[in-house]
């Protein structure tokens, strides 16, 4: 199928197009708000068509599939007029977050869902491969039953310019990474409490309350998750040693797994590791492979899409799925905000029905309506 990809940044051009490139994709076209800067990464990755214009692109006969790669305050309206060129445009893959809220994400699902396209959204973060071997321990119940799992982050991202507009810094660009992964490791947790403070680097730069993010999230079995989001990670960019990682450890009730993620060694290829030991393992288990994150993992969520309009296998990451991601991340500005725990039912309407996939990565909670 004919890819035509809007947006000519980083994610697109290191990582998208790299990945894209690698697997045998077929991205026939690439859009950019400056049509010279679509061109270089046309030439770069071998794509015929570069348009300065997206609503170009959208009308290619050969376009069948749109990823996306835009601001999530730029994306909803791509994904509305894209959704408008159906039946041609069978299939969307939309960035992280997904819109500006939930409930404007949720009238982007209900749409794509009444145009007949599929949406499946950028949580690659689920497709790093330690990621998806510690979920494979859990589907197979290697580590028993979960009693407790931690992701921290010590690491500086690059900020883009956008979130500057936006008044946001982590909650919605890093953080939604964590939450996604506890929900497709363990499904659906009851409620949220996030205590957050500004990061004093970035606050030189713009306001902004969601710096150094932690997230307490609670399951009704009774496991617990906690994800430290440090983006501050010491003065390291003022002159002090810099001791960066984002590392994750479960613990169940018949094993223990750890891991490593690799991504903020990039543009080093780091792949990342994972270590898991049972009752009756006899010592210490370590996978490893050679791909990494950036930018391996990022044939994920495109190969999904493609699986499901082939009708080969139903995608995981869809936008219905997403919905409850992006409940968790507004649970957690209302939760600290308001400085208390926060029910994901506060954020989805009552009148609202979200289906939960049998291959979402529930492993806690039966899949469910939530309504």
């Amino acid at each position: 199928m004919g890819i035509g990809c809007i947006g000519a940044g980083f994610i697109m051009a290191d990582c998208h197009l790299e990945a894209y490139r690698a697997n045998g994709l077929n991205p026939v076209a690439i859009a950019a708000q400056r049509l010279e800067t679509a061109q270089a990464v046309a030439s770069r990755h071998g794509i015929a068509l570069a348009y300065g214009d997206y609503r170009q692109l959208l009308d290619h006969p050969a376009v069948e599939v749109i990823d996306i790669a835009v601001p999530p305050d730029v994306q909803p309206t791509i994904i509305t007029e894209a959704i408008q060129r159906s039946p041609r445009i069978r299939g969307i893959l939309a960035q992280k977050p997904l819109a500006c809220s939930y409930p404007e994400a949720q009238r982007l699902v209900a749409a794509c869902d009444e145009a007949g396209v599929r949406l499946v959204v950028n949580q690659n973060m689920r497709y790093d491969h330690a990621v998806r071997a510690c979920s494979h321990l859990l589907t197979l119940g290697t580590l028993g039953e979960p009693v407790l799992a931690t992701i921290e982050m010590r690491a500086i991202p690059h900020w883009m310019d956008w979130q500057e507009r936006l008044g946001w810094l982590t909650l919605r660009i890093m953080s939604i990474h964590h939450l996604d992964t506890f929900r497709f490791w363990f499904g659906n947790p009851a409620r949220v409490f996030a205590s957050i403070r500004p990061d004093p680097r970035t606050a030189q730069r713009f306001p902004h309350d969601d710096g150094i993010c932690l997230l307490i999230l609670e399951y009704d079995s009774g496991l617990r998750c906690l994800a430290i989001d440090d983006v501050w990670a010491g003065p390291a960019r003022e002159g002090a040693e810099a001791d960066l990682s984002v590392r994750f450890r479960v613990e169940g009730t018949a094993g223990l797994a750890l891991g490593d993620i690799g991504w903020p060694k990039y543009p080093e290829r780091q792949p990342s590791t994972l270590d898991y030991t049972t009752t009756t393992s006899g010592g210490w288990q370590r996978p490893r492979w050679p791909e990494a994150w950036f930018p391996d993992a990022f044939i994920g969520p495109m190969a999904e899409l493609l699986r499901d309009l082939e009708g080969t296998a139903p995608a995981t990451a869809t936008g219905a799925d997403n919905l409850l991601t992006m409940a968790l991340v507004d649970a957690a500005y209302l939760s600290a905000r308001e400085h208390r725990a926060v029910a994901i039912d506060e954020i989805i309407p009552k009148s609202a029905t979200v289906t939960v996939p049998q291959s979402s990565g529930n492993r806690i909670e039966k899949p469910r309506a939530v309504h």
